[in-house]
């Protein structure tokens, strides 16, 4: 599994989780968004239906009577009822997501950044993981580590 660690300093959770959404999409993949605050998610949905619109994000909270059928699915909980593989982690807190995805991305700021170190450091150890870090930089995402 590979796990990336998003530091964000510039773009706040919803634009960075719409650019991310974005390229996921593109990659023909589909997505777990998760946060425990409903507010974060109602914000990510409205960044993501908002986003540019050559490329459309569409999503849904979870819980629906079509969350097989969305291809970004905004939830409180692990389960991936979309069949998606990869995992968005949008408030900064780490959940470990077992076997069900291939790929996890973990958006931590400066008030989850102890969290996220040690998160980094507890997943180091792990046999068949990945991990990259990427922060800012003068408005783009570099890759640190």
């Amino acid at each position: 599994m590979q796990v990336d660690f998003y530091q964000l300093s510039r773009d706040p959770v919803p634009a960075t989780a719409a650019l991310l959404t974005g390229k996921v999409l593109a990659a023909g993949e589909r997505l777990l968004v998760v946060a425990d605050d409903p507010a974060v998610l109602e914000a990510i949905s409205t960044a993501l239906w908002e986003a540019d619109p050559a490329s459309f994000l569409a999503n849904g909270m979870a819980g629906g009577a079509h969350d097989a059928r969305q291809p970004v699915l905004l939830s409180d909980r692990m389960e991936p009822a979309n069949g998606a593989r990869y995992l968005l982690l949008a408030d900064g807190r780490w959940r470990d997501p077992g076997d069900d995805f291939t790929r996890a991305m973990l958006l931590f700021d400066e008030a989850t950044v102890t969290a996220a170190r040690a998160t980094w450091k507890a997943l180091g150890d792990r046999a068949g993981l990945e991990r990259r870090y990427f922060r800012q930089e003068g408005g783009r995402w570099v890759k640190v580590a």
